[in-house]
């Protein structure tokens, strides 16, 4: 069952990214409509996939390469979902929805086998570490993805052209107050995340000297630059071009530190 849901789900987000696309260039106002109800299902299929294979498992699924894809991509999507009530950002749809359907195909590639877990993964620790900096990492990629479009929408400004791009993007000022937005919430989520893991990595290796894994040390760095930015914003008021190549170079780093996970086959406990 959690197989059909996923496959119905995938479905549903290259739908939303298509017309999401339409809407891009053709700019009418019930194109745009149309891809947000479906939007909407497609991230209430994922959550069905998700309670489903949870059922099947017997644990929270972000434990496998599969599951761990198909959970940030359904973060990303629930998190654009939920800004969306409060936050206008022109075309941000388009950008989310195809970065969601990329994430699904990856998903998709992977095995889907039902992993047992190890006793020393059998903690309550476990879901609350993994969901919880995978929900940061949406936050962040939010963060990233206006970012980038800050970028453009900036050289669009500075070379006078008003071409494409400028119709299509949203203000300055309005990416910048998503990009602070995201990365306001995103941080402090990775900050509990990492917490949570730390309390856990002291279960599991005791005074081993776990703190040199790779992971771990990228996942640091990765905390470093969140804070340097978030200082850098809320001290010395950074704002505009300078805040959104951080941002998106930071969450290079977040991709680097995922990447280890799943290089690990996700459950990273060694």
């Amino acid at each position: 069952m959690s197989y059909l849901l996923f496959q119905a789900g995938f479905a549903a987000y290259f739908v939303t990214a298509v017309i999401y696309t339409v809407f891009f260039f053709s700019q009418k106002n019930k194109i745009r409509n149309v891809a947000r109800i479906i939007f909407i299902v497609a991230a209430s299929l994922h959550t069905l996939n998700i309670i489903f294979r949870y059922i099947e498992a017997g644990h929270t699924p972000i434990t496998s390469i599969h599951e761990t894809i198909s959970f940030f991509a359904w973060s990303i999507a629930c998190c654009h979902l939920s800004f969306r009530w409060r936050y206008t950002v022109k075309n941000s749809g388009t950008f989310t929805s195809i970065i969601v359907l990329l994430l699904m195909l990856a998903s998709s590639l992977a095995s889907r086998e039902l992993l047992p877990l190890p006793p020393e993964m059998r903690s309550w620790l476990l879901p609350v570490h993994a969901s919880i900096s995978i929900i940061a990492d949406a936050f962040l990629a939010l963060a990233a993805i206006g970012g980038g479009m800050y970028l453009l929408q900036e050289r669009e400004l500075k070379q006078k052209r008003f071409g494409f791009f400028f119709s299509r993007l949203p203000s300055l000022d309005t990416l910048d107050k998503l990009n602070q937005h995201c990365i306001s919430i995103g941080f402090p989520l990775m900050t509990l995340g990492m917490f949570a893991g730390y309390i856990w990595a002291r279960q599991i290796w005791g005074g081993r000297p776990w703190q040199w894994n790779p992971k771990v040390v990228c996942a640091m760095i990765t905390w470093l630059f969140y804070a340097g930015l978030m200082h850098q914003r809320f001290t010395l008021g950074w704002r505009g071009r300078r805040a959104a190549w951080i941002t998106v170079i930071a969450f290079c780093a977040v991709l680097l530190t995922f990447w280890f996970v799943l290089s690990g086959g996700a459950i990273h406990a060694t």
